[in-house]
């Protein structure tokens, strides 16, 4: 049980030292990730309709 409790203290103190981003940074990063994610999430979308649309054309000679 101390192991566990020595943990614990050993986690809070190293989150402690952690240098946690500011409101603007945080917002920032927040929206570069989403609209990472909506540009590649439409990018393979119409990559995918591409390989699709050749394989119907393909499969239709």
């Amino acid at each position: 049980m101390s192991r566990i409790t020595q943990f614990f203290r050993n986690v809070r103190s190293e989150m402690g030292k952690v240098s946690w981003p500011k409101r603007k940074e945080l917002t920032t990063y927040t929206i570069t990730v989403i609209s990472t994610v909506i540009f590649l999430a439409l990018f393979f979308s119409v990559v995918d309709y591409g390989i699709s649309a050749l394989v119907r054309w393909v499969l239709a000679i």
